[in-house]
């Protein structure tokens, strides 16, 4: 047998390669959901993507007897070491064969750049960060992703296990369902005495003034996860860019601002599930993705809770209640009544509790690994 060869992407060539090896990876797998190649040309970009104004990043393929096997990103994220302080440089948007010799190989590669950069710790999988898809599915694998959520095979646990990657923090996701969540008299009575205690208003964002309802959003969101594990700050022009890409998929109803007399204190995301759209256009948007996107869009049936927040000040008064219950009615008023929660850490105390007063079932489990190097 041939030897594994890892090499770096350097042209447009390689770097599509790089984009579709996981074609081949997944063809027989009724659960993956391709990514959008758009999408995927923009966020490897380092041109377009604004994360790589404070980062940089290396992308290999590994070939074994002379085909194409497997890919990997070694990535420095400046901004996350000058939050957290732990000296991680971050492997990201890996695929590989079932073959522990490619998958070395691959790892082996990251690796080294990245102690060359000077790091001790090699983190992942997170492509490119902990604000995109973060973390390696370990439970839940009869199940397609929800939006924005990674997904890969159970075997690639396996290959990181066998290289020497221990668990570095676990991320949750909780199925909700509206009849169970309504059906939990503590959430509808302590919702209802926090509002009646605390004043809280819910409002729907604005599409007519998408700009200024922006600014309440960087607002909230670098505020409300600053003491999460891993967290790291987005910066303007990517906030700019994520609200971008994702004004498109939004559902005016499920996308709320709380205050109270009116000082902004807390924001919620939440989005239909257009990976049940998704599933079938092949990664492909445009001539006709887009117009099968705008006539399916009421046949989805999930939602997913992509972010929650509130300001620290006013967090363990009960205020995520409120949302978790409009949440819910609201989402059942445009025909959906299936919800993902995620992803939440494993010690997030806050948020558990918040998932199971929604008698949330805990279906889905994802693991971020470390490795010293």
């Amino acid at each position: 047998m041939s030897s594994v060869r890892v090499y770096p992407v350097t042209s447009k060539k390689q770097l599509m390669q790089f984009i579709k090896l996981p074609w081949k990876i997944y063809k027989n797998d009724p659960n993956w959901v391709p990514h959008l190649l758009m999408d995927r040309k923009k966020i490897l970009s380092k041109v377009k993507n604004p994360f790589f104004a404070h980062a940089q990043a290396e992308y290999y393929l590994a070939e074994l007897n002379g085909e194409i096997m497997g890919r990997i990103a070694a990535i420095k994220n400046d901004l996350h070491n000058q939050y957290q302080k732990d000296n991680a440089g971050f492997f990201g948007f890996f695929e590989c064969i079932n073959n522990q010799d490619a998958a070395n190989a691959l790892f082996d590669q990251a690796g080294r750049w990245l102690k060359d950069k000077g790091f001790s710790i090699m983190r992942g999988p997170a492509s490119p960060s902990s604000n995109d898809e973060w973390g390696m599915l370990i439970k839940g694998f009869d199940d397609p992703p929800r939006l924005l959520m990674s997904y890969n095979p159970e075997y690639y646990n396996t290959l990181c296990q066998n290289y020497g990657f221990k668990k570095a923090k676990d991320l949750y996701a909780y199925k909700l369902e509206n009849k169970k969540v309504l059906s939990s008299e503590k959430l509808i009575r302590g919702q209802d005495l926090v509002r009646k205690r605390s004043g809280l208003t819910l409002k729907e964002i604005d599409m007519k003034n998408f700009d200024s309802e922006l600014e309440k959003v960087k607002y909230v969101y670098n505020k409300a996860w600053a003491p999460n594990w891993g967290f790291v700050p987005l910066t303007e022009k990517e906030i700019d860019a994520m609200a971008k890409d994702l004004k498109q998929l939004a559902e005016p109803k499920l996308v709320l601002f709380g205050e109270i007399k009116g000082e902004l204190v807390g924001f919620a995301l939440v989005l239909p599930d257009y990976n049940q759209i998704f599933i079938n256009m092949n990664g492909r948007l445009f001539p006709f993705g887009f117009i099968k996107m705008l006539r399916d869009k009421k046949k989805i049936t999930w939602s997913r809770i992509i972010t929650l927040g509130i300001i620290p000040e006013y967090q363990k008064k009960g205020l995520d209640t409120v949302f978790y219950y409009e949440i819910v009615k609201r989402a059942a008023e445009v025909g959906i009544f299936l919800g993902e929660a995620s992803w939440i850490l494993e010690d997030n105390e806050m948020m558990l509790r918040g998932a199971e007063l929604m008698n949330g079932e805990r279906y889905k489990e994802y693991r971020i690994y470390d490795k010293e190097i």
